[in-house]
């Protein structure tokens, strides 16, 4: 009995020592111990992402850090939105309202999509929290008023987009909190009133586009407050002026855009005053003639665009104060002319854009060196392919003519020809023109009372049309306009004709070909008043004849009022002289004696000898 408990009590020391001996090797065995932030590791892997998870209705999964819940029929923002998210789109919705800090657990969030959903109110303070938001989208919604305070809370804001919705007007302060926001995109809408203070705190806007709205005269006083502002667009609008100053405290503008404005017929001379801009573009208006005025002082403008308005033609030189101009776009005008030197004084201009107008030619002495162009589009205007031409096709190799060339429409040989399609060596009677000749005037000398009107006239032919100038010897070119002018179909009217109009005036007849010249005269009556002071031209008389302009009818008369006195004459001398030759045979102009020589002395039987003679 006595070894019973030994051996239990050396089984038990086995035990306990084989229990001990398993608890020191597990006790030096290396254990697999997770790190601290193993946790954290878990939680990043979850798919719902930060602490909200992903919306079951929306897309979390196509962009990175990105939730798109577009077109989802939504009625309100969903529920559980990761913290972490940059892009939320929730455009294509029916959501009605945003309330006061809806979105404001989203401190992260960059860019936020609502458009085109049925928003008409936003609370004050509703994008409160958004401190990181770059880029609110609001357009194709319902809002029609937006007072102060409700973009509060978006210091970062560098774009916001509110084009078709049913703004009414733009109270003071409206904008006051974005004081980053450089975009600002305003179109479609029911616009009819900006307050004077409605930009104000948008101290880094730099660009603002005003389009399809009701503004009956441009917000000077709203834009004044925006000192940054670098491109301006104003598209179709119904305005028919742009005061003079409008623009005056715009000093860093660089752009404008004035697009599609039917009732624009004109700019005031002043209506770009104080701008110093790069790039103009007026089109779609209904400008007639290009102002000049209004751009001499726009010495660094490089772009000017007229495109779309019935201008006429570009006269010459007028340009030349605009030094820095590179490009000229007047695509689908009614351009008919473009004058010799239309484009003298602009060095760096490279790009001419007249297609879709009504040229028959562009000659070479439009520019200032035609070796320097590089584009010019041309194409869509009725070209007669003749000697005027002939510089093209010497640079037309190196010319970009854009994506269609221009084509010839006549003469008839050539007719529908690409330019393209000529080659260097041209066939006889290509691209040829005849000298200006003038076959047809009106009376060549011209008396006209003082005080009256005096008409002088010539044409003739030419290819191409020739072109009738007038002018007085050693004098200027007569213009079209004054009391001496020169009309459009080449007749010289003189107006209330003074003493000082007499002498000559010459008709040139020129084309690109050549020169003829016709010399004309004027002859002045003093015209004196019934009671014998001098007239007055200003002042109309009864009884006082009009001018007397010698036509052939006028020369026949005149004729015979001087070949009477002269006839006269010539029968009285003539009957003079018949009466002279009837006495002529019964006077003598000689006298006949008889001559008897004396006799010699002592001879007293010699007899004398008779000798007759005549004395004459």
């Amino acid at each position: 009995m006595g070894s019973l408990p030994f051996s239990w009590g050396l089984t038990n020391k086995n035990c306990v020592h084989g229990w001990t001996e398993e608890r020191m090797a597990a006790a030096t065995t290396p254990k697999q111990v997770w790190p601290p932030w193993t946790p954290l590791l878990f939680l990043l892997l979850l798919p719902g992402r930060g602490s909200g998870g992903c919306p079951t209705v929306c897309d979390c999964t196509s962009q990175p850090r990105a939730v798109l819940c577009d077109h989802r029929r939504l009625e309100a923002v969903p529920g559980g939105l990761p913290l972490d998210t940059e892009l939320l789109d929730l455009s294509g919705n029916r959501l009605w309202g945003l309330q006061r800090g809806m979105l404001s657990r989203l401190g992260l969030l960059q860019e936020l999509d609502l458009s085109y959903n049925q928003l008409s109110t936003l609370e004050p303070g509703a994008f409160l929290g958004l401190q990181s938001l770059l880029t609110l989208r609001l357009q194709g919604n319902r809002l029609r008023i937006l007072g102060p305070g409700v973009f509060s809370g978006l210091p970062a804001l560098t774009l916001l987009d509110l084009r078709l919705n049913h703004i009414v007007l733009f109270l003071d302060g409206a904008f006051g909190e974005l004081g980053s926001l450089r975009q600002l995109e305003v179109g479609d809408n029911h616009l009819v009133f900006v307050a004077p203070g409605a930009f104000a705190g948008l101290a880094k806007l730099s660009a603002l586009t005003l389009e399809r709205c009701n503004l009956s005269t441009v917000p000077g006083l709203a834009l004044a407050r925006l000192p940054e502002l670098g491109a301006l667009r104003l598209r179709e609008l119904d305005i028919g002026r742009l005061p003079t100053g409008a623009l005056q405290g715009l000093g860093r503008l660089r752009e404008l855009e004035i697009h599609h404005w039917p009732a624009l017929e004109a700019l005031e001379p002043g209506s770009l005053a104080g701008l110093n801009l790069s790039s103009l573009a007026i089109t779609r208006c209904n400008l007639s003639s290009v102002p000049f005025q209004a751009l001499h002082h726009l010495s660094f403008l490089r772009v000017l665009d007229l495109s779309q308005n019935p201008i006429s033609a570009i006269p010459a030189r007028r340009l030349s104060p605009l030094v820095r101009l590179q490009e000229l776009h007047l695509s689908g005008a009614c351009l008919t002319s473009i004058a010799a030197h239309a484009f003298h004084g602009l060095a760096a201009f490279h790009l001419l854009d007249v297609a879709d107008n009504a040229l028959q030619t562009l000659e070479e002495a439009a520019f200032p060196s035609p070796d320097t162009l590089v584009t010019l589009r041309l194409s869509g205007n009725p070209l007669t392919c003749d000697c005027r031409l002939l510089w093209l096709l010497r640079l037309g190799r190196r010319l970009d003519f854009g994506a269609s060339p221009p084509a010839c429409a006549g003469p008839q040989h050539v007719q529908g020809k690409s330019l393209r399609e000529f080659s260097d060596i041209l066939p006889p009677g290509h691209f040829t023109c005849q000298p200006a000749l003038i076959r047809r005037s009106g009376p060549r000398w011209v008396i006209a009372e003082e005080g009256g009107r005096a008409i002088f006239s010539c044409s003739g032919d030419g290819d191409p049309a020739p072109t009738v100038s007038w002018m007085r010897p050693q004098g200027p070119w007569l213009g079209r306009a004054g009391r001496v002018r020169v009309l459009e179909d080449g007749t010289l009217e003189i107006r209330s004709v003074q003493l000082r109009d007499r002498g000559a005036y010459v008709c040139v007849l020129s084309n690109i070909a050549g020169n003829d010249s016709l010399r004309t005269w004027l002859e002045v009556i003093p015209a004196e008043h019934p009671n014998g002071t001098d007239f007055d031209p200003n002042i109309t008389m009864p009884g006082i004849p009009g001018p007397f302009l010698l036509d052939s009818r006028g020369v026949a008369m005149v004729l015979a009022v001087g070949f009477l006195p002269f006839l006269t004459s010539v029968t009285l001398c003539f009957g003079l002289i018949a009466l002279w030759s009837k006495g002529k045979g019964r006077v003598k102009h000689h006298v006949t004696f008889d001559f008897v020589a004396p006799r010699p002395s002592g001879d007293k039987s010699a007899g004398g000898n008779r000798v007759t003679a005549k004395l004459f």
